[in-house]
């Protein structure tokens, strides 16, 4: 599933393409994703402009406004989703399902296993946060609020394995499997460790070392896993220069002991428990 860096990469991809211009149509060819996607948008978004594309968490905004019509359309990628700018003349593929007309290309979500969802928040810009699919997020890992101090209050009952607890997206948004690994092992914590038995002097590593994995991941492009691609068709390569992740039983690069994988919350985590305790 796309996670923070890659959408975060998406929306950088879309922004240039789609800030100031104006929808001209909408074409959908099923009734719905993983919800209904909403009928009305057919006849809100012509004539919109966009104003934004901005992110939260693995949302993707795309802030639309025309005279006497103002709102934030919402777009999650889901498993197996993609955003791309095509020609308008490119016939649909199977699974092509929801276009945005525009005047020089169409900006077309494909989605292979229908997880995705695209849905519609009315009112100002501010007005997103409010709609049920973004509300209950988490706190950006990326922005000012996310501290060490914040961190170690948040998880101060929490006795469940720290690596888990980071992929609660009503905690902390878009820190997936990889880069909740890929974190911990640059912060020397074992992912077996409780979050309650951490102390205030860890977190102060871990908080950076998870700002420092998304940034590198971002810069990297994201990581392409199994069906993610940019809106150019571009893969994203961070899996490829990660330390432990997908490693299992090849030697750490830090200490040259061997990475070991477990079973956590039903996703496989890779650690060294050498440097990692």
């Amino acid at each position: 599933m796309p996670e923070l860096p890659e959408v975060e990469v998406c929306r950088r991809g879309l922004r240039p393409e789609l800030e100031g211009v104006i929808i001209e149509g909408v074409v959908c060819r099923v009734p719905k994703l993983r919800q209904d996607i909403p009928p009305e948008l057919g006849g809100l978004l012509p004539g919109c402009r966009v104003l934004a594309v901005r992110r939260r968490g693995k949302y993707l905004l795309l802030d639309c406004w025309k005279e006497e019509v103002e709102g934030c359309l919402i777009i999650h990628l889901g498993m197996s989703g993609n955003l791309r700018f095509v020609p308008h003349h490119l016939p649909p593929a199977k699974h092509d399902h929801f276009d945005l007309v525009l005047a020089g290309q169409t900006l077309r979500f494909g989605d292979p296993r229908r997880f995705g969802v695209i849905a519609w928040q009315p009112g100002p810009p501010a007005a997103a946060e409010q709609h049920p699919l973004l509300v209950s997020q988490g706190v950006e890992p990326l922005s000012e609020a996310f501290t060490a101090d914040w961190l170690h209050a948040a998880v101060s009952r929490r006795s469940a394995p720290i690596k888990p607890v980071l992929m609660d997206s009503h905690l902390l948004v878009g820190v997936g499997n990889i880069y909740a690994s890929e974190s911990l092992f640059r912060a020397g914590i074992s992912p077996l460790r409780a979050a309650n038995r951490i102390s205030r002097a860890r977190y102060a590593l871990l908080v950076p070392a998870i700002r420092e994995t998304l940034a590198d991941a971002i810069a990297a492009g994201g990581s392409s896993i199994r069906d993610y691609v940019h809106s150019d068709g571009g893969a994203g390569c961070f899996q490829i220069q990660a330390a432990v992740y997908d490693r299992a039983g090849q030697p750490c690069l830090r200490c040259g002991g061997v990475v070991r994988q477990i079973r956590q919350a039903g996703r496989s985590t890779y650690y060294c428990p050498l440097c990692q305790h």
